[in-house]
C-alpha cells in the first residue's frame, strides 16, 4: 500500500494534466512496451476519448472509478461500436491506469476488474490464388507507378507483409540473390522472410528501372516511393489497392493479401509453427485462426463432392449421379479443384512453400 496521503495523491494528479498523462503513456508504450506506432496511436486515442467522457461527467481522472469506466463502455456499445473495438478500448484504459499506478500518479486502476464481453475471432477473408493473379494483373505495366504497384503487392502477398512493414521496408533489408527480406514487425521484432521467384523478379525490375526515376536526386532509403521520391504512406497503399480491387471486380483490403498468404501456405501443407514465424506472430493462437479457413475449404469440398456431402443429396439426386460417379469413379476424382487441392498446388504449394514461389516473373 502506498504511503502517500489522499491529499498528496490528489496534488500529484492535479500537477499532471490529462494531456501530459496521455503523452507520457504513449512514450511508455513506445519505449518500454515497444508497441507499434499504430497500436500506440490507437491506445492514446481511446484514452483521450475516455478522459473527455470523464470530464463531461463532471469528474477528474483521479476520481474516475469502475462505475465511470462501465458507463463509458456502455455508451460506446450503444453507439454500435463492434465488440473488438470495445475490447480494445477497455484494454487501453486498463493499460493507461496501470501505467499511472506504476508511476505513482494513481493509487488504483478502476479498469482492472473490467471484463468486456468475450470477443469471437472472425475468420479472416482471403482471395483464391486465381483472384490474386487477377488483382496483380490489373497493375498497369505501361506506367512507372503501375510497375511499382505490381512489385509492391507481389511482395506483400509473397511474404505475407503488413502494410506498415511494406511501406517501412528499406533497400538495405532486401537481398535479391538470397531472395529474402528482413522485416521489422510489431514490437520491433525482426524476422527473415523468403520471397517467391515472381516477387523477386518484379522487385528487381522495380529497383533497377522504376525506383531510380521516382527517387530523382533525393537520398531516400525506403523501397517503395511516390512521385518526388516521397515514401508511400499506408493510406496511399490502401487507396491504390481499393482502385485495383474495383478494377478487378474483387472485394477485399490490402490485409487480405496477408490473409491469403497464410491460408494458401496452410492449404499447401505448411506447418502452423512455420507460418507463425513467417507472419511474425508473437502468439501461435493468432496464427490458428487461419486453420479455420482451411477447415471451411474442407467442409465445402466435402459437401460438394462426397456422396453424403449434402449438395446433390439435398436436391434429391442419386448419390452416384453425374459425370465421374456414373463411370464408377471415386467421389474424389477429377481436377485439382475437385480433389480439394490448394489453388497453387502442383508446385511449391505441395511442399508448403511460399505462395508465388516460382513461375514467370512477368
Amino acid at each position: 500500500m502506498s504511503g502517500k496521503s489522499d491529499e498528496q495523491t490528489e496534488a500529484t494528479t492535479r500537477a499532471l494534466t490529462d494531456s501530459d498523462a496521455v503523452a507520457l503513456f504513449s512514450d511508455y508504450l513506445t519505449i518500454e512496451r515497444r508497441l507499434s506506432p499504430t497500436t500506440v496511436t490507437t491506445y492514446a486515442t481511446e484514452v483521450r476519448s475516455f478522459l473527455a467522457f470523464v470530464r463531461d461527467s463532471g469528474m477528474t481522472r483521479a476520481g474516475a472509478g469502475v462505475h465511470e469506466v462501465n458507463n463509458y463502455l456502455i455508451r460506446r456499445r450503444v453507439d454500435n461500436i463492434d465488440p473488438r473495438t470495445l475490447a480494445k478500448s477497455a484494454s487501453a484504459i486498463r493499460s493507461f491506469y496501470r501505467f499511472l499506478v506504476l508511476e505513482g500518479h494513481s493509487e488504483t486502476n478502476p479498469a482492472r476488474l473490467i471484463d468486456p464481453a468475450h470477443v469471437t475471432r472472425r475468420i479472416p477473408r482471403y482471395l483464391p490464388a486465381e483472384d490474386v493473379d487477377v488483382l496483380l494483373d490489373a497493375c498497369d505495366p505501361a506506367t512507372l507507378v503501375g510497375r511499382r504497384d505490381r512489385a509492391l503487392f507481389e511482395l506483400i502477398y509473397s511474404c505475407g507483409l503488413r502494410v506498415s512493414e511494406a511501406v517501412g521496408l528499406t533497400v538495405d533489408r532486401i537481398s535479391l540473390p538470397e531472395r529474402a527480406v528482413r522485416v521489422m514487425g510489431k514490437g520491433s521484432r525482426e524476422r527473415m522472410v523468403p520471397m517467391g521467384e515472381r516477387a523477386a523478379g518484379q522487385l528487381k525490375k522495380y529497383l533497377s528501372e522504376v525506383r531510380p526515376v521516382l527517387v530523382g536526386r533525393i537520398a531516400v532509403n525506403e523501397v517503395f516511393l511516390g512521385r518526388g521520391g516521397k515514401r508511400l504512406s499506408r493510406k496511399t497503399v490502401w487507396k491504390i489497392f481499393k482502385t485495383l480491387a474495383l478494377k478487378s471486380n474483387l472485394d477485399g483490403k490490402v490485409h487480405t493479401l496477408r490473409h491469403s498468404f497464410a491460408t494458401h501456405l496452410l492449404q499447401g501443407g505448411a506447418d502452423l509453427r512455420s507460418v507463425q514465424e513467417l507472419m511474425g506472430h508473437a502468439d501461435i493462437s493468432t496464427t490458428q485462426i487461419y486453420t479455420h479457413v482451411s477447415q471451411e475449404v474442407l467442409k465445402k469440398t466435402h459437401a460438394a463432392f462426397h456422396p453424403r456431402g449434402g449438395s446433390g443429396a439435398e436436391r434429391g439426386e442419386s448419390p452416384r449421379s453425374g459425370s465421374g460417379a456414373e463411370r464408377g469413379e471415386s467421389p474424389r476424382s477429377g481436377s485439382g479443384a475437385e480433389r480439394g487441392e490448394s489453388p497453387r498446388s502442383g508446385s511449391g504449394a505441395e511442399r508448403g512453400e511460399s505462395p508465388r514461389g516460382g513461375g514467370e516473373t512477368s
